[in-house]
């Protein structure tokens, strides 16, 4: 990873989330040039500021603050000049409060995804690697709607830039474990609380991965990705209730979990593949590619001649993949440094 870096300039949109904090952790130990940090809150930037200056002292100089908003053109292309690769994290997340106010969403996830590319290409930007959702198949829901269009953006504009000047492409990805406003730090405050922990379909299946394996997949994508391409990584899964249970069996063992019903836009299962994507997507081991659908708007072609070929593989769900027991998903708990932190404090309470 440090050659392709090596004295070069990263900007991450929405770089004070818990995303933009993984990446940080990771490339200050390589030989990145520059990591810009553009995001419209000044007191997430000024802390994360103050936690670099503490953690990483030697390598804090490397990190600059841009503030600034995705929706707002002028103040992406202010945040530019000079940067190699962008990473694209910026978004409303919340499925609820997409719910409530979706043009909100559509502002910041597809807007201003457009303004993001558009003031890139101009900049003459090598490569982007937008972050997508799970929920933007078969999406249900604002949010996942909005991450749709989004995908549709960044596969379109692929089509009219060379990827020799700009290469765009898309990596779709299912719950982090512990990012921030996920389930598992709402739960561990809930047992701090000595209050149930809430739960809102015990059934309901969900992928999991850690932040690190969010990062793996932007890295696979920006090494590995062609322009339009949208990439998947392989995500085992469980039911909420297994993973309530391995929070409580963690925390405190026979803790009550409260059943409350489902949420505004929430779906039972999740999507990474299509069926219609299954049709040309590309087994890569680890992951899929899905690649950018290269066919012009002449479908006078396709009176003539379809496309017979069909692959074998089928919509990649969390009911599908791997499920995981309350054993494994405790595995993968505790390899999360914020898990055995919270853990560690729990005991000498």
């Amino acid at each position: 990873m440090g050659t392709i870096f090596e004295n070069k300039t990263l900007l991450i949109t929405g770089g004070t989330g818990s995303f933009g904090n993984a990446v940080l952790h990771r490339f200050l130990q390589t030989d990145i040039g520059e990591i810009r940090i553009f995001s419209r809150d000044e007191k997430k930037q000024d802390d994360m500021r103050h936690e670099f200056q503490t953690k990483m002292p030697d390598a804090a100089e490397k990190i600059k603050f841009f503030l600034g908003d995705v929706r707002e053109l002028s103040s992406i292309k202010n945040a530019l000049h000079g940067v190699d690769y962008i990473f694209h994290a910026a978004a409303l997340k919340q499925v609820p409060s997409c719910e409530f106010f979706p043009i909100e969403a559509v502002r910041t996830n597809v807007l201003g995804t457009e303004n993001l590319l558009t003031a890139a290409i101009d900049e003459g930007v090598k490569k982007i690697i937008c972050l997508s959702t799970d929920k933007a198949a078969y999406p249900v829901n604002a949010m996942g709607i909005s991450k749709a269009l989004m995908e549709k953006v960044v596969v379109a504009k692929s089509r009219t830039v060379s990827p020799d000047r700009t290469m765009i492409c898309c990596t779709r990805y299912g719950n982090v474990m512990c990012s921030r406003g996920s389930v598992i730090p709402l739960w561990i405050e809930q047992i701090k609380a000595g209050e149930p922990i809430t739960i809102t379909e015990p059934t309901m299946t969900r992928f999991i991965m850690s932040l690190d394996e969010a990062v793996d997949l932007v890295l696979f994508a920006f090494e590995h990705g062609t322009s339009g391409d949208i990439l998947v990584q392989k995500a085992p899964a469980c039911t909420i209730e297994t993973l309530a249970k391995a929070v409580t069996g963690l925390f405190a063992p026979e803790h009550e979990i409260r059943v409350i019903g489902i949420r505004h836009g929430e779906k039972m299962c999740e999507t990474l593949l299509t069926n219609e994507e299954c049709a040309h997507a590309e087994d890569l081991g680890a992951f899929y590619r899905v690649p950018c659908d290269k066919r012009n708007l002449n479908y006078d072609n396709y009176y003539r001649k379809g496309d017979t070929e069909r692959n074998l593989l089928s919509e990649f769900n969390s009911n599908n993949t791997e499920l995981l027991d309350v054993a494994q998903v405790q595995e993968k708990l505790l390899r999360l440094e914020d898990i055995r932190q919270e853990l560690e404090h729990f005991k000498h309470k």
